[in-house]
């Protein structure tokens, strides 16, 4: 007889975002993100961070400043956007994006582009905020399908 706890499809690949939000070196927030294709296999991962090539122990990572110049808002590169760049597939039209914060509007127009059709996110912290109102309405617009992930209770522990 098989086993009947293994955890579901939408856990795995949550559960993938969330490990990977793990990499990024942001003290306030760490964000993951996963892409599936239709035959649910993984094409790529994501996280929050500085761009290939940046030193990153000397970039700001500060999220206010009397200088814009020295907070990270302008270097980062969000989970979603390196996604889709480390993409190990040509295409993505028809994707899943699997992700643990609900995307801003600048990642919404290269999820829009990039052909994702279906976004699961774990929490939506900035739902009132103008960003995430534009990437709603692209959504909508553009026929991404939203989702939010509804958490099973399911607690793995992994020994790194």
């Amino acid at each position: 007889m098989k086993r009947t706890d293994y955890i579901k499809w939408d856990e795995y690949f949550m559960g993938i975002a969330r490990l990977s939000a793990e990499r990024s070196k942001d003290n306030s927030t760490q964000v993951g993100a996963c892409i599936v294709n239709k035959d649910k296999k993984i094409v790529a991962v994501g996280y929050n961070g500085m761009p290939t090539g940046c030193d990153d122990d000397e970039m700001p990572w500060e999220r206010t400043g009397d200088d814009p110049l020295e907070t990270k808002y302008p270097f980062v590169c969000h989970a979603e956007l390196n996604a889709i760049l480390n993409s190990n597939i040509g295409n993505l039209a028809g994707c899943t994006l699997y992700v643990t914060l609900f995307p801003c509007n600048e990642c919404a127009k290269a999820i829009i582009q990039s052909g994702i059709k279906r976004i699961v996110y774990y929490e939506n912290k900035y739902a009132d905020s103008e960003s995430v109102k534009a990437s709603s309405m692209l959504f909508r617009k553009c026929g991404v399908e939203t989702e939010a992930y509804v958490p099973s209770g399911k607690k793995i522990i992994l020994d790194m």
